[in-house]
């Protein structure tokens, strides 16, 4: 469907821009009409070159927060759902965002439901935005269900935050020594090597024949070490696609002495925010915990959820299965025990989720004090090794000089 730009001025005569979807310019004039805008100008807008480049123009977690919020207002002031999406489509900055909004609307205008509208484009709104959504619409409670959303959201992009934050500053120290370890034996060693060759049949020390022989095999066999880092990253990566190979790579990275740790408590906390917000919103338990399941993010969790659900299923309470998988620590467990029995799970799960989120900052805090002396130990244990070996046989020289 065409878009056109339009601009006109409110009943108060405030002056509106913005775009919108129509058949044609007078279908597009009656709906500003029928929105009280008196109309300035109106006309089609042209397509420029748009170009797609796979990896750029996501949506921000940040831009689906401020969506909801503003969503949620608006519905709780009494706007119709299509007005809102209009509105907010229209006035959304970035174009990905903008044209998934746009056809939400279009969508709902057909006569679908809002989640089932929002089904299609799961990049941005997946299954626990949708369910959360629909139970919001069946129980007439949606701006509340979305004001919901928008704490969750929040809350678990700032707990994804932190733990790239932990894990950014060693990645990058240690790519950064790597760059200059190679930078060393490819153009530096070699500068020294030279020297010392033009200097005749010296004996060098033993130290500097070992970092002269290391830097001509470097030099050497470049080509390998790039084949081999990259035959190690697509390796990876196809091990990471398989069912099996997700499952056990997970399970590797929670048994890791440093980040292990971190890595438990984020899961923990994920896990227990999302449940809580589900039954909390009304989503039946099983259905609950399905969602939470396939939007953990770690098989590990994936599987000992689903395991708990089919017990679930069969009778059982949720903390006994979660109890035999050995999932989560026993405190977890046993406080999850005391909301099932009291019939406040949800805020349970809630209160579990707040301790875990100030356990993950405190672990974020560990980690980085102990890499930071161990980076700059390992880091300067290199680039000195390095100096040490090329300057030993100048020390050497001179002293020979002065005796």
């Amino acid at each position: 469907m065409p878009l056109f730009e339009w601009e006109g001025t409110t009943e108060r005569g405030d002056l509106q821009t913005g775009e919108l979807e129509a058949e044609n310019k007078e279908a597009a004039e009656k709906k500003l009409q029928a929105n009280a805008i008196r109309i300035i100008r109106v006309k089609r807008k042209t397509k420029g070159l748009n170009i797609k480049i796979p990896g750029v123009g996501g949506v921000p977690t940040k831009s689906v927060v401020v969506f909801i919020r503003q969503l949620a207002t608006m519905i709780d002031a009494g706007l119709p759902l299509v007005q809102c999406l209009e509105l907010l489509g229209t006035q959304e900055p970035i174009p990905a965002f903008k044209e998934i909004l746009l056809k939400v609307k279009a969508s709902v205008e057909q006569g679908n439901t809002f989640a089932d509208s929002l089904k299609p484009h799961k990049k941005v709104f997946d299954n626990l935005f949708v369910n959360l959504v629909a139970a919001g619409e069946m129980g007439g409670i949606l701006d509340t269900i979305l004001n919901r959303l928008a704490d969750y959201t929040e809350k678990n992009m700032k707990l994804v935050q932190r733990i790239k934050g932990a894990m950014k500053y060693p990645v990058t120290v240690l790519v950064v020594a790597l760059l200059i370890t190679a930078g060393l034996l490819w153009k530096v060693v070699p500068t020294f090597a030279g020297m010392f060759k033009s200097l005749g049949n010296r004996e060098l020390p033993a130290i500097t024949q070992f970092m002269v022989k290391l830097s001509e095999n470097f030099v050497s066999a470049l080509p390998f070490i790039v084949a081999g880092v990259v035959a190690v990253v697509v390796t990876y990566k196809l091990i990471r696609a398989s069912e099996k190979g997700h499952f056990y790579t997970d399970l590797i990275y929670s048994k890791l002495p440093i980040f292990g740790n971190l890595i438990v408590k984020a899961s923990i906390a994920k896990f227990t925010r999302t449940l809580g917000t589900l039954v909390g919103s009304g989503v039946p338990i099983l259905d609950a915990m399905e969602i939470v399941a396939k939007t953990a993010g770690n098989k590990v969790v994936e599987k000992g959820v689903m395991y708990a659900r089919d017990r679930v299923a069969e009778g059982k309470s949720i903390a006994a299965p979660l109890m035999e998988q050995r999932l989560f620590p026993k405190m977890v467990i046993q406080m999850i025990a005391v909301g099932e029995s009291t019939g406040a799970l949800d805020v349970m799960l809630t209160k579990i989720a707040d301790f875990y989120d100030d356990e993950v900052d405190q672990a974020v805090d560990s980690v980085t004090s102990m890499m930071e002396p161990l980076i700059m130990v390992v880091l300067g244990g290199i680039i000195g090794t390095v100096m040490v070996s090329m300057y030993a046989p100048i020390f050497s020289m001179a002293d020979n000089v002065g005796g």
